[in-house]
């Protein structure tokens, strides 16, 4: 039978379903069938992926008030009627104005935008071979993107033209504009030597790469200084550096470097800015994350901008890979093998078990190691790579990004949490949001393995107490991206609310 390979629709409509299932809607005794806030019943197929939904209008015949079925109605599943992604957009919203009393006419507008944008990337793949390098395919392989957020692939509602040649989905790889801004105009902090190498400036300047989509949105906002001479043109780097699956982190592969940008659109739930308190405060967390993950962190050395657009002109440098890049393991990133990609040694393993306890020992031990020493990354999918062997197995974990770390020893409100708060926020980013989504993918290849009881046994490992009390929590934490957005809660502010904990011992 022919591969039919996922729509625009089933993409968009895979997350959407996820964050309605989890968030608002309540499961019946019929497998597949929600209740929604409003009593209307919601069918939806599949489970990690949910596709295809349909809804009945009311119970249906052969319902009861809490909508089981009763096998001697006459047609007890009444009739329902599919959905497509804007039928689906609209029911969504029509619910959350019920459950939550407020409304919110931005959301479903980004929830078309993400759509929209998937459409446009599906054409791009179309006619676009996949990169050879496996790490760069790992990296733009995120069609779906977060699995439980609304709209995961909106771009700030312009026109795909503008957004497409940047979209790390389409295999993009671009030059990075040079700017030189007058040097009484810099800033910066930390080691960004590496941005000197990237060109030439004119005496009286120092070079300054922007990100060429943030300058196109900026449009005339800098008119001024460049007409004064604060900043001037340098021309583009050369070879292309190529955006990771953080969109406005790109890898130069030439000077094997990473460098993120500002970037004034919405990536879903921020404005993807480098703010400057994440940026007065990177070299305090950056330097902490290091000494709890010797060997296992991608630093994020310093920045570098000018004083008159201190935010939008940021950039930041980043490690490369070093001697890992030439050692035979290369790194891969988690979510890729979540969303899969053309070579993944997720789906080729022929040992389940071996490759996933693999795995389990080379992210979980440095993320609660960190913790144990006052560290609490943002320890998702995204911001964890993998290094494998020649075999696919994997050998070793590198985490980055200082802009989600917090500390548990740090007095800065914004920088730091509690103890029980940055508990709660790793268990999430690695239990919730990172291994389950890793481990339903490995169960959708190799179906019938039960990957929990090696999750335990490494969260067992650990003398920590917090890991000791998840092995018989009854719930985890899972985050509400859906009621967040609805709301207009701050991207920053996590709400959680309680899921089943499948490492509670049996």
């Amino acid at each position: 039978m022919p591969y039919d390979p996922p729509s625009a629709d089933a993409y968009a409509a895979a997350p959407l379903l996820n964050c309605l299932l989890r968030e608002i809607a309540q499961p019946t005794a019929e497998p597949g069938v929600h209740r929604l806030p409003g009593g209307r019943l919601l069918r939806v197929h599949g489970t990690r992926r949910p596709t295809r939904p349909e809804l009945y209008d009311d119970l249906g015949p052969g319902r009861d008030d809490v909508g089981r079925l009763d096998p001697a109605a006459p047609d007890p599943h009444g009739t329902p009627h599919p959905l497509d992604h804007p039928a689906l957009v609209k029911l969504v919203a029509e619910e959350l104005r019920l459950h939550t009393g407020l409304d919110n006419p931005g959301l479903p507008a980004e929830m078309l935008d993400s759509r929209e944008a998937v459409a446009a990337i599906l054409a791009a793949r179309a006619h676009t071979p996949p990169p050879d390098d496996p790490y760069r395919r790992s990296e733009q392989s995120l069609v779906t993107g977060h699995p439980f957020h609304p709209a995961p692939k909106a771009r700030g509602g312009g026109p795909a033209a503008a957004w497409l040649p940047y979209a790390p989905e389409a295999y993009a790889a671009f030059p990075l504009t040079l700017l030189g801004v007058r040097e009484d105009l810099v800033v910066e902090e930390g080691d960004v030597s590496a941005l000197d190498a990237l060109g030439e400036a004119p005496p009286g300047y120092r070079l300054l790469p922007a990100h060429p989509w943030q300058l196109e949105l900026l449009g005339g906002a800098l008119q001024q200084a460049f007409s004064e001479k604060h900043l001037v043109h340098l021309g583009t780097t050369a070879p292309d550096a190529w955006p990771t699956a953080a969109i406005r982190t790109v890898y130069d592969p030439a000077r094997d470097l990473f460098l993120k940008f500002s970037l004034d659109v919405r990536i879903t739930n921020d404005i993807r800015r480098l703010w400057a308190h994440d940026l007065r405060r990177l070299r305090r967390t950056d330097e902490a994350a290091a000494r709890a993950l010797p060997g296992a962190w991608l630093s994020d050395r310093g920045y570098r901008t000018a004083s008159f657009a201190f935010e939008e002109l940021a950039v930041l440098v980043r490690d490369g890979f070093g001697d890992l890049g030439d050692s035979g393991a290369p790194p891969l990133l988690a979510a890729g093998l979540t969303e899969g990609f053309d070579g993944s040694p997720l789906a080729a393993t022929t040992d389940p078990e071996g490759w996933w306890e693999a795995y389990l020992r080379a992210v979980v031990q440095p993320a609660v190691t960190a913790f144990a020493t006052g560290v609490v990354l943002e320890a998702h999918a995204q911001n964890t790579l993998v290094a494998v062997d020649a075999a696919g197995t994997p050998v070793k974990a590198l985490y980055r990004d200082a802009e989600g770390v917090k500390l548990l020893t740090d007095v800065d409100r914004e920088a730091g949490v509690d103890r029980a708060a940055g508990w709660e926020r790793l268990v999430y980013t690695l239990v919730v949001n990172h291994l389950t989504e890793t481990a339903g993918a490995l169960t959708e290849h190799h179906p019938g393995f039960d990957p929990w009881p090696a999750v335990r046994r490494e969260f067992a490992r650990h003398d920590l107490p917090e890991a000791t009390a998840l092995l018989t929590a009854p719930t985890l934490p899972g985050k509400t991206n859906l009621l967040l957005r609805w709301t207009g809660a701050d991207g920053a502010d996590a709400r959680y609310l309680p899921l089943p904990n499948p490492l509670a011992t049996p």
